[in-house]
């Protein structure tokens, strides 16, 4: 159930609707990933630290290593996360290239690694979302079990064409961004090209979506915000429509081959070129020109898109002597 809009940048109008899974998402072959994702992971074990680090050898420290229990939370009163965790462990001693060294990985859900007495920074990262602390080992006792709040969500993204015309998914892809603007005036890129219905998750924030139907000019921004421990699904509405283009002698004739196409503007911008007897090309909701190119003699018709109405183009062919034949009534169909 949609329960809230979410509100959309720039020119063209569009709506942004939100909803928040309650227990797994009902997308197409996507499961909720924070409430009902299958076990495949439980405790992991890694073997001991010095097989990855030499110094921590215990014949060069006399110090026995123990064992290390790692678990992540989407927020602080959540369930542990079991699917899709990926933990790393750092030495916090630089390397000689200035970085800190990586002892050991673990990949599943909570992991067990086995540290000998001493600091160590800890990161674990749910796809896009992650958190980071510094830990330490003591010399007697049992370690604390390391608790890590991932402060995470999840965002599932779809659009529509008009009212409520669904786009396919091959047609359709989106660009997730951080919200804050730089200096330059760019957006730091987060996340590029994700399909429809796929979820990615996040740490919660606001994220500016830039949606790109087809590769013209139909592209809708918004901004979303992402809530701890929910999958935030939100369907954007393009305004815009697929075209054929096509050259012929007659309303309804078989389109002509070898032509060369330009698409305008109202304002003479060319926005799309292209050669071919019925090109296909998706554009924004106006109105536009379309000039057609075949054997040295120039065609043209003024036509008008119109959001969610997929429809053919057709330039006629008035006078093949005639280098430019008049514009034809704008189309409705």
């Amino acid at each position: 159930m949609r329960i809230h809009a979410c509100h959309i940048f720039g020119s063209i109008a569009a709506f942004l609707a939100v909803a928040m899974a309650p227990s797994a998402a009902d997308a197409q072959d996507v499961q909720d990933p924070f409430k009902s994702f299958p076990t495949i992971s439980t405790t992991r074990k890694m073997p001991k630290l010095n097989s990855f680090n030499p110094l921590l050898a215990p014949s060069e420290t006399g110090v026995t290593a123990k064992d290390v229990t790692l678990q992540a939370l989407l927020t602080e009163k959540g369930q542990p996360v079991e699917q899709g965790l990926t933990w790393r462990v750092f030495s916090p001693i630089p390397g000689s290239d200035g970085k800190l060294p990586l002892l050991a990985t673990s990949e599943g859900g909570s992991a067990a690694f086995q540290l000998v007495p001493g600091e160590y920074f800890v990161n674990v990262a749910f796809g896009r979302a992650g958190a980071t602390r510094k830990i330490r080992v003591p010399e007697t006792g049992a370690p604390e079990k390391q608790m890590l709040v991932l402060d995470a969500g999840g965002m599932m993204l779809n659009a529509v064409s008009g009212s409520d015309m669904r786009i396919p998914p091959d047609e359709l892809s989106f660009s997730i961004y951080s919200s804050d603007v730089k200096e330059d005036g760019e957006r730091a890129l987060v996340v590029a090209d994700v399909k429809p219905n796929t979820v990615v998750r996040l740490n919660t924030g606001t994220y500016h979506v830039v949606s790109d139907y087809g590769t013209v000019n139909a592209v809708i921004r918004a901004d979303i915000q992402i809530e701890a421990g929910k999958l935030t699904e939100a369907t954007i509405q393009h305004r815009a429509a697929k075209l054929t283009l096509k050259l012929v002698s007659e309303a309804g004739g078989e389109a002509i081959a070898d032509t060369a196409w330009s698409i305008l503007t109202s304002s003479g911008d060319v926005v799309s070129e292209s050669v071919g007897a019925f090109p296909t090309l998706i554009l924004s909701e106006g109105g536009y020109t379309a000039i057609a190119r075949n054997k040295e003699k120039i065609f043209q018709r003024d036509f008008k898109v119109v959001a969610g109405v997929n429809t053919d183009v057709e330039v006629l062919l008035k006078n093949a002597d005639t280098a430019s034949a008049p514009a034809s009534s704008d189309a409705q169909d």
